[in-house]
């Protein structure tokens, strides 16, 4: 995003990787901000606006996994904990976002929701991943409508299987809908930050509303 023109302002739970990513894209803004807190959200925003003058596009980034487990044995806790960040804090963010892209002028922004593959279909023992992300989709579908009036849009990037150190185990083996355990291709990262920076730099009057990212062999297609 910086490569591209943007003054980026970035924020993480963890001081250490904050700075290291903020100092590596060179961000114009960073702070340590934990999204499941609403009130840490709220006061990122205040002050990223008030150093920076506005917000143009979010990029809703922030998710978490939950260990593998049927569902009648998932831990209440671990689905409030998923709830908490991939759901509640996709939406604290957003929210801010949008007050923010109201009431500058000139008005209106852009949100960018990182939905998933699982937004679609879900995995054998991922549940509670797999409402939250679900819900993205409803959420996107809600901030669009309701962003019309305010030249606001939003849109969703489904991503699968990026070659990252979250997805390094599936490249020897994941659970399958059959109970089987195959390993599953995955794609260069790079190839979802361009298809990102794409959906920012597009004018208001367009918006791509969703957006798949997978590597071209990944079961998805005929999941199950």
């Amino acid at each position: 995003m910086a490569k591209a023109g943007f003054k980026v302002a970035i924020l993480g739970r963890r001081q250490a990787e904050l700075d290291a990513t903020a100092e590596a894209a060179g961000a114009a803004y960073s702070a340590t901000c934990d999204v499941s807190d609403p009130g840490a959200v709220h006061r990122y925003f205040a002050d990223l606006v008030s150093k920076l003058g506005r917000v143009d596009v979010v990029f809703n980034n922030a998710g978490r996994f939950a260990p593998q487990a049927s569902f009648g044995d998932i831990d209440v806790a671990t689905w409030q904990g998923m709830v908490d960040v991939n759901l509640n804090g996709a939406f604290y963010v957003a929210r801010e976002a949008f007050r923010a892209m109201r009431d500058q002028s000139p008005q209106g922004g852009r949100i960018i929701n990182n939905g998933s593959i699982s937004a679609y279909v879900p995995r054998p023992g991922a549940a509670a991943y797999t409402a939250t992300k679900h819900a993205i989709t409803g959420l996107t579908k809600a901030i669009s409508l309701d962003g019309r009036a305010f030249n606001i849009a939003c849109g969703q990037i489904d991503i699968g299987n990026t070659a990252t150190d979250m997805t390094s185990n599936m490249t020897s083996g994941s659970l399958q809908a059959n109970g089987t355990m195959l390993p599953e291709p995955t794609f260069d990262v790079q190839h979802v930050v361009d298809a990102i920076v794409y959906m920012s730099g597009l004018p208001l009057e367009a918006n791509v509303q969703f957006m798949t990212v997978m590597a071209t062999t990944m079961p998805y297609i005929g999941r199950g």
